[in-house]
């Protein structure tokens, strides 16, 4: 079966799948009487594209703008990048009091910080379906869409510890504060806990960037003389920190693990390209899209989304590669 036969089989499963979850949610929250709106002002609210994941994000979104709109008359979407968290919950407030959308989708710039403006929208009849960096609280969403992010951690850790039988120096680098970067890094260390002899020299937050992952990652090659594995928890950073090593000329790191298999990396690992790249972990910004889609579709038809749906996540290496490249996207 080819690649692009296999990728529509897992699209056909994905979307039967979520159909059963839609028609269920609808039974329950509406009698099993679907009530269809006539029209659907739907806000999207995202981060800008400040690296190459969050590239992927404003891309996809405008492309859902983009078919849905064309697909569905009655749809008005409106899509919003912003480059902080206070920006963020600007234009939210603009979505609801000046756009009066009736529906959201939102990936948050932080989580606490918008916990508080998207649950004031939620109060001002807004469905909200929040994607991938999950609020602090969960009431002031309806849905909930996201990558595996346990997995996304989890995947990684058993890598490492197999490969290294159990006994390897680490230093990391995690994301900006939210609870998918909690969610990564308890089940990273999670897994590390049943390995003592892994020794996680230390942690720094590096913000989804390569040119932050660069500075953290000469403050570490500066304190620590014995680094065996870097893991970078995403791409963008992975490929700040291979600058920080190849400028520091350092030959005792082992292998720099990065995140959300970009193609870039997807196909260093396919050519072998670099020794230090040698697994990635799947996790796509196609999300958004989906999300987008989902819950347009389902306001059109007067349907709420399931509460959760997660979208899995998988170990990339030399052997599958192919199966996670694709060239033509943003991403």
């Amino acid at each position: 079966m080819s690649k692009v036969a296999r990728y529509t089989r897992r699209v056909v499963l994905q979307r039967a799948a979520l159909g059963a979850g839609l028609a269920m949610a609808a039974a329950a929250g509406f009698g099993g009487v679907a009530l269809a709106a006539e029209t659907v002002k739907l806000g999207v609210s995202i981060p800008a594209a400040t690296h190459g994941f969050t590239g992927g994000i404003v891309w996809w979104a405008n492309q859902a703008k983009a078919e849905l709109e064309k697909a569905h008359p009655t749809l008005k979407i409106t899509v919003k990048t912003a480059g902080g968290a206070p920006e963020q919950a600007n234009q939210l407030q603009d979505l609801v009091t000046v756009t009066k959308i009736d529906s959201l989708v939102i990936f948050p710039f932080e989580s606490a910080a918008l916990t508080q403006p998207v649950l004031q929208a939620k109060k001002k009849g807004v469905y909200v379906t929040v994607v991938d960096r999950g609020l602090t609280d969960p009431s002031a969403q309806d849905a909930y869409i996201a990558g595996d992010n346990t997995a996304f951690g989890r995947i990684p850790a058993e890598y490492i510890a197999k490969k290294y039988n159990g006994k390897a120096n680490i230093v990391a680098l995690r994301g900006i504060p939210t609870t998918l970067d909690n969610e990564r890094w308890e089940a990273f260390t999670g897994v590390m806990k049943q390995h003592p002899d892994i020794k996680i020299l230390d942690a720094k937050y590096a913000n989804w960037n390569r040119d932050d992952a660069f500075k953290v990652t000469q403050d570490f090659l500066t304190r620590f003389k014995d680094i065996d594995v870097i893991w970078a928890a995403d791409d963008d950073m992975a490929f700040g920190v291979l600058k920080a090593i190849e400028q520091a000329k350092r030959t005792d790191i082992k292998e720099v693990f990065g995140g959300a298999g970009s193609k870039t990396m997807v196909k260093t690992i396919l050519d072998g390209s670099n020794p230090l790249i040698r697994a990635d972990v799947s996790y796509s910004p196609k999300f958004i899209y989906d999300a987008i889609k989902m819950t347009a579709e389902a306001r059109l038809k007067g349907d709420k989304l399931p509460a959760t749906y997660i979208i899995p996540s998988a170990l990339i290496t030399k052997e599958n590669a192919k199966e996670f490249h694709f060239p033509d996207s943003p991403y």
